[in-house]
C-alpha cells in the first residue's frame, strides 16, 4: 500500500522569489473590490481523504478570480499523484423563471454574450432566464433583485427547483434555480438591467410552447434556461395533469 503524503502545504516564504505575493492586490492588500487573502481558498480542505492541497496560486485577480491549485490525489489503485487545476471563481449565482399559468407565458431576457459570440453563436444574442451573482445576499433575495432589474417584475412566492454546478471542470460557481408566478399587474417597471453595469437587456414575454420550441430548434441554447424550461414542462407549472398526455 502506498503511504499517504503528509499534509505540509507550501507556504508563501517557501515559494520561488518570482512567485512572492508581498504587496499584491487581493493577497496582502485590498484589490479594487476590497478583497484580501484570495490565494487562501482551498487551503486546509480535508473533507476528502484522497485529496491533499499543496499550494494555491493567484494567477489573475479582476472582477473575478483565477487560481492555480496544486494537490495530491490518491487514485483508485492507491497510488498518489500530483495534479494542478485552474479554477475560475466568480462567486455563486441564482436564476429564476417567472411564469403566468393563466396566460401560459414565461418572462425571459435577451442580451449580448461575447463568450458565446466568439465561440460560434451567430450574433451572441442569447435568450436566457434572468440571473445574477449573489453578491453577499441569499439566493432568494438575489433572484428578486435580478427580476426587478432585468425584467421589471415583482415576483410572487418562490419555488426552489435545484442547485447545480454548471461547469465543474473549471468554474466554482454553484447556481441556485427558482421559479415564481407573476401577473401583468406585477410588471411594475420596464426592466432592461443596469446601464452602469453594462447591461442592455430585452425583456421577452413568450408563450410557454414557443419557448420550448426554441429549445428544440436551437434558438435557446443557454444551459440554465433549458433546464428551467424543461423542469416547467415535466414537473413544474406547465406539467400535464396525471392521466393526461
Amino acid at each position: 500500500m502506498t503511504d499517504k503524503p503528509i499534509r505540509t502545504p507550501v507556504t508563501r516564504a517557501q515559494r520561488p522569489a518570482g512567485d512572492r505575493a508581498d504587496g499584491r492586490p487581493g493577497i496582502d492588500i485590498p484589490d479594487h473590490r476590497g478583497r484580501t487573502g484570495l490565494d487562501r481558498a482551498g487551503r486546509g480542505l480535508d473533507r476528502n481523504p484522497r485529496v491533499v492541497v499543496r499550494d494555491v496560486e493567484l494567477t489573475s485577480e479582476g472582477w473575478h478570480v483565477l487560481r492555480r491549485t496544486t494537490f495530491d490525489y490518491r487514485r483508485r489503485d492507491g497510488r498518489w499523484v500530483t495534479q494542478q487545476r485552474e479554477t475560475y471563481d466568480r462567486g455563486d449565482g441564482a436564476v429564476v423563471l417567472p411564469y403566468d399559468t393563466e396566460r401560459r407565458v414565461v418572462l425571459l431576457t435577451r442580451q449580448f454574450r461575447y463568450p458565446a459570440y466568439v465561440n460560434g453563436h451567430p450574433d451572441g444574442m442569447l435568450v436566457e432566464a434572468a440571473a445574477g451573482l449573489l453578491d453577499e445576499t441569499d439566493p432568494q433575495a438575489a433572484v428578486r433583485r435580478e427580476a426587478e432589474e432585468e425584467l421589471g417584475v415583482t415576483l410572487g412566492p418562490l419555488t426552489h427547483v435545484a442547485d447545480a454546478y454548471m461547469s465543474p471542470g473549471s468554474v466554482t460557481e454553484r447556481l441556485h434555480f427558482y421559479a415564481a408566478p407573476y401577473t401583468p399587474a406585477d410588471r411594475t417597471a420596464a426592466g432592461g438591467g443596469l446601464e452602469e453595469e453594462g447591461e442592455d437587456i430585452d425583456v421577452l414575454e413568450l408563450p410557454f410552447g414557443d419557448a420550448l420550441a426554441m429549445v428544440r430548434d436551437g434558438r435557446i441554447t443557454d444551459g440554465k434556461t433549458v433546464m428551467l424550461l424543461q423542469w416547467a414542462a415535466l414537473d413544474g407549472p406547465f406539467a400535464a395533469a396525471p392521466g393526461r398526455h
